[in-house]
C-alpha cells in the first residue's frame, strides 16, 4: 500500500469562470448562469484530479468565494473594512467586521459535499475555515446587545454544524483550513492570540468523539496568495508545539517551500503521538516550475526519517489560488504539480517497501 497522499482544497478556476465571477461581480451575470459554470468546473476538477490517480479528490472550492469568506457571503450585517492581512509582495487582503448580532453562516460546507457527490463515487475530502479566522470578524469595540462571548458560542455552534453536516454528507474527511495560526504569531508574538485561537478551535472540536477523530484534519500554511505569503518569515518552532495541540486526527504542514525542512521535520518528530498522522507538503503552489517525481521523492524520504510511515503522508503545501480572483498560477500548472505529487509519493513508497 502506498503512502496517502490528498489535496488541500483549491484548484485554480477556469478562464471562462473567473470571467463569469468578475461578470457576476458587475452585475451583468445572473445567479443562475453563474451557478451553471461553478457546477460545470466543479465537475471538471473532480474528473481531472480521477484520471491522474488522486485516491482522495477535492472540489478544488471552485463555488466558493474564497475559502475563506464562503459562509459569511451575502450576509447582511457586515462592514468590508475589517482586519487587514499583508503579504510579502504588498498587497494585502481585508476581512469584513460584524456589524450586529447574531452571527450565522449563510452557506454550509456540506452544500458542497452534496453537489461534487454527483459527480463522483471516490472519497472526497471538503475543507472548511476554522472559527479561529472568523473570530476576526467581531469587532475591537463591543456590538450593542451582542456581547463577544455570545457571538463566539454561536461561532463555536456554526462551525460544528458546518463540520458535522460535511460529515452526515459522506465527506472521507474534513480539513480546517488555519492559515491564521501561524500568521497570528506576526500580529502578537507573545503568542496569547495563537492559544486563544487553539482553543477556541478545540473547544468545537472537542464536540465529536473518537469515531469522529480520525476523519478530522487541520491544515497550516503561511498563506498563499498572488504568489506571495503573509507569514513565511514566522519561525516554525514558535507554531508547531501549539499546533499539535489540536484535537484532529490529521496534521497538513506546509513543508516544501520552507528554507530548511530537516529542522521543522525535526520539530514534527517531537510532537509525533499515537493515533495521528502528518501529510507533510512536497510542492510548492505558488513556485512557478513543476517539480519532478523525484525531487518529491527524495522530499518524502527525507520526511520518512523522521515520521514512521504509518503516520505519513504526503499534501500540496497549499491550496492553489484559495481566492477566486487569484489568477497568478494557471489551472494545468496546478494539476500538473499535482501529478508529481502523486507520482513522487508512488516512488517513495516503493524505495520504502510499501
Amino acid at each position: 500500500m502506498s503512502l496517502p497522499t490528498e489535496p488541500i482544497g483549491s484548484i485554480p478556476r477556469p478562464r471562462a469562470l473567473q470571467l463569469a465571477l468578475a461578470e457576476h461581480g458587475q452585475g451583468r451575470l445572473d445567479d443562475a448562469e453563474l451557478t451553471k459554470l461553478q457546477d460545470e468546473a466543479t465537475a471538471d476538477t473532480l474528473a481531472r484530479l480521477e484520471e491522474l490517480g488522486c485516491p482522495v479528490l477535492v472540489d478544488g472550492e471552485q463555488a466558493k468565494p474564497s475559502f475563506a469568506t464562503y459562509p459569511i457571503a451575502g450576509l447582511p450585517t457586515l462592514d468590508p473594512a475589517g482586519a487587514v492581512i499583508p503579504f510579502a509582495d504588498g498587497h494585502n487582503r481585508q476581512l469584513p467586521y460584524l456589524t450586529a448580532g447574531p452571527f450565522r453562516y449563510q452557506i454550509r460546507a456540506e452544500t458542497y459535499v452534496r453537489n461534487a457527490r454527483r459527480h463522483t463515487d471516490l472519497p472526497l475530502k471538503q475543507a472548511v475555515i476554522a472559527p479561529s479566522a472568523l473570530s476576526l470578524l467581531y469587532p475591537s469595540e463591543p456590538l450593542d446587545g451582542y456581547s463577544r462571548e455570545t457571538f463566539l458560542q454561536d461561532l463555536a455552534d456554526e462551525a460544528e454544524a458546518d463540520i458535522r453536516g460535511c460529515l452526515d454528507a459522506g465527506a472521507h474527511g474534513v480539513q480546517l483550513d488555519f492559515t491564521e495560526a501561524r500568521l497570528s504569531l506576526k500580529l502578537d508574538p507573545s503568542g496569547k492570540l495563537l492559544k486563544n485561537f487553539i482553543e477556541l478551535n478545540n473547544t468545537v472540536l472537542r464536540r465529536f468523539n473518537e469515531d469522529d477523530r480520525p476523519r478530522l484534519g487541520v491544515h497550516t500554511c503561511p498563506g498563499g496568495d498572488h504568489d506571495s505569503t503573509h507569514s513565511l518569515d514566522v519561525d516554525y518552532a514558535d507554531l508547531l508545539p501549539e499546533l499539535f495541540r489540536l484535537e484532529v486526527g490529521t496534521f497538513y504542514v506546509q513543508l516544501a517551500s520552507e528554507a530548511d525542512p530537516e529542522r521543522v521535520l525535526e520539530i514534527i518528530a517531537g510532537q509525533l503521538r499515537p493515533g495521528i498522522r502528518v501529510f507533510v507538503g512536497v510542492t510548492d503552489p505558488i513556485g512557478a516550475t513543476v517539480e519532478t517525481p523525484e525531487e518529491v521523492c527524495d522530499r518524502v524520504l527525507l520526511a520518512a526519517r523522521y515520521i514512521p510511515a504509518d503516520q505519513l503522508g504526503t499534501c500540496d503545501d497549499c491550496g492553489f489560488s484559495p481566492f477566486a480572483d487569484d489568477t497568478s498560477t494557471s489551472r494545468d500548472l496546478a494539476f500538473a504539480k499535482i501529478e508529481a505529487r502523486l507520482r513522487g509519493t508512488e516512488l517513495a513508497s516503493r524505495v520504502l517497501g510499501l
